[in-house]
């Protein structure tokens, strides 16, 4: 029962208890104040929805294609700002105030964007070519006569549903890639490439959003998987 219904009932009986031709007696009266005062304890808190970019490749790719590019050092995503640092599903609202971020009540992210993102990109760019962590392409840098990997540097600059009208959104994904040469002096800077990506959402909701935030990053990957093979 919802609260208003729950209290207005409650109301009704306390009423109905009071009147001289209807009178039920102390226990009654007693029945009606303890069901007015359980309608007044807030609802139970409902359970947020949890959203990631779903199960990803069912097989793996044949370890011979990872020879065909070269190796590559992807480093921890960085962020814009805050708003991107926590598992909050994030929309504006592009006709009233697309100046501000406002998170769904009752969704979130497995993880943090940035760390959804670069597992999704490490699994796509893992199938033509090797992709390593930070941790390894650091290892590597140390060792000797060793072919040093490329190293890759992403910032997630946006990263939500905007809504164009109330029954109208996209997902919206934007970034900037820096691609590095590692050598014995340091780092050289081979290109730096910047990636919007929009794709509709099949819903005005969370659910739509993730939807269109996955198709968007999926379609980013792709756009930045053939930006790096064209790279010396």
């Amino acid at each position: 029962m919802k609260r208003f219904e729950c209290t207005r009932f409650a109301i009704d009986s306390v009423a109905a208890c009071a009147r001289p031709s209807r009178v039920k007696g102390l226990f009654c009266l007693m029945s009606a104040l303890v069901l007015l005062t359980a309608c007044a304890l807030p609802d139970k808190p409902t359970r947020s929805l949890m959203y990631d970019f779903g199960p990803g490749a069912l097989s793996s790719a044949p370890a011979t294609r990872q020879a065909l590019l070269p190796a590559l050092a992807v480093d921890d995503i960085t962020t814009a700002g805050g708003a991107l640092d926590n598992m909050a599903v994030l929309y504006r609202l592009g006709y009233a105030d697309n100046q501000r971020l406002r998170p769904y009540s009752q969704a979130r992210w497995s993880m943090p964007p940035a760390q959804l993102v670069r597992q999704r990109l490490s699994e796509q760019l893992g199938q033509q070519r090797t992709v390593l962590n930070p941790r390894e392409g650091a290892a590597l840098n140390r060792s000797r006569n060793v072919t040093l990997p490329l190293r890759l540097r992403i910032e997630l600059e946006e990263f939500s549903q905007l809504f164009t009208a109330a029954d109208a959104s996209v997902g919206l994904i934007r970034l900037r890639a820096t691609l590095l040469e590692l050598t014995p002096g340091g780092e050289k800077l081979l290109g730096q490439r910047r990636i919007v990506v929009q794709r509709p959402a099949p819903s005005a909701d969370a659910a739509g959003g993730v939807r269109a935030l996955t198709a968007a990053t999926d379609a980013a990957i792709a756009e930045l998987d053939q930006w790096l093979q064209q790279q010396p």
